[in-house]
């Protein structure tokens, strides 16, 4: 990959300082790039490496007031971050759009229908009735059972495993190890003490533009669909249970758990370790800080929670200070119970 400084702008709607003739191979992050790599600048922290990076081409912010003379060649956007992103997306497209083929040995079955411009790795197994969109890149051990459906332009990395009759929208990436429509986990307590397994009948549902990070595992309903919406970004080792419904464009860091039939609305945001409690919902907007337990249903929109179990986020904050001075108010109440004890005694001596 080679592009210049002007071809960069051009495809990030930026305004150009410098050399429009600045060439760039790669990508390097701005405190380690070297001549010849594009980088960008959006967090304050890393401002003054703006000033040392040896990065030929920098994509700043369109506000970002230079304090001392720059040697790269300047890229201004509205968004640096998002600008970048973009660029990164487009140097990963350019680097898998030439796969395509069908690489041995893989197994597809003879009632699979395949779309036009895929890519399929070896030990690949494809069931019967598949069906696969176009220019859709399946990598190598990928598992796709019987009745599963891909939709165009989605990528399939190593090692994932679809059962059956799930189904995959258009543009969804899912990392390898990440396995969807595995068994909910169902079992009826019997008499005897013992749990009787209550068949998951269901599938998985993943809508368009969703992507689901490494080793994630989202269960197939006991009936009817466990449903990912559109635009939903999932981190690395996510549990979803079955009968649960995620609204579109929510995002979830890692080593989070979804209780069965929870319903999680539009545009959430779930930080690490968070967990909750099945059968609830969780309003659109709402904001859950990492390590916080969601007993109970979230009803209002856009607000903040915090803790467990979980409490809007200013309680939860004055909860934490009232704790922090915990152990003061135990000393002034031991204080306060010897005083009381000594003016006791001396009531009773007089």
């Amino acid at each position: 990959m080679q592009f210049n400084a002007a071809q960069i702008a051009m495809l990030v709607n930026g305004q150009l300082e410098g050399n429009p003739d600045a060439l760039v191979t790669s990508f390097g992050k701005i405190e380690e790039a070297k001549e010849g790599q594009l980088s960008f600048l959006a967090n304050p922290k890393y401002e003054d490496y703006l000033y040392t990076t040896r990065a030929s081409v920098v994509i700043i912010n369109q506000t970002q007031v230079l304090k001392e003379k720059i040697g790269p060649t300047l890229i201004r956007v509205a968004d640096a971050y998002t600008a970048f992103a973009t660029l990164l997306a487009k140097y990963q497209e350019l680097m898998t759009k030439e796969l395509t083929g069908i690489q041995q040995p893989s197994y597809i079955a003879s009632t699979a229908q395949l779309g036009e411009q895929i890519y399929i790795g070896a030990f690949a197994y494809i069931g019967e009735h598949v069906t696969i969109g176009h220019n859709v890149k399946i990598f190598q051990g990928v598992v796709l059972g019987d009745h599963v459906t891909i939709g165009d332009n989605s990528i399939i990395h190593a090692g994932v495993k679809i059962y059956k009759e799930c189904v995959i929208g258009n543009n969804v990436v899912l990392h390898a190890g990440t396995v969807i429509g595995s068994d909910g986990f169902g079992y009826a307590p019997q008499s005897d003490g013992s749990y009787q397994k209550v068949p998951q009948i269901g599938n998985v549902v993943i809508e368009d533009f969703v992507e689901i990070g490494a080793n994630t595992t989202i269960d197939r309903a006991t009936m009817g669909s466990t449903i990912i919406r559109a635009g939903v970004k999932l981190d690395n080792l996510i549990q979803i249970a079955h009968n649960v419904e995620i609204g579109v464009n929510t995002v979830i860091a890692a080593q989070v758990g979804i209780s069965g039939s929870t319903k999680v609305g539009k545009n959430v945001m779930l930080g690490g370790q968070v967990g909750t409690a099945g059968h609830i919902t969780i309003a659109d907007g709402s904001k859950i800080a990492g390590q916080s337990g969601v007993t109970k249903s979230i009803k209002d929109p856009n607000k903040s929670f915090n803790g467990t179990p979980a409490l809007d986020f200013s309680s939860s904050l004055r909860i934490q200070a009232m704790t922090r001075s915990l152990p003061n108010l135990e000393k002034r109440v031991k204080e306060l119970e010897k005083m009381v004890e000594q003016l006791l005694s001396e009531r009773v001596n007089a």
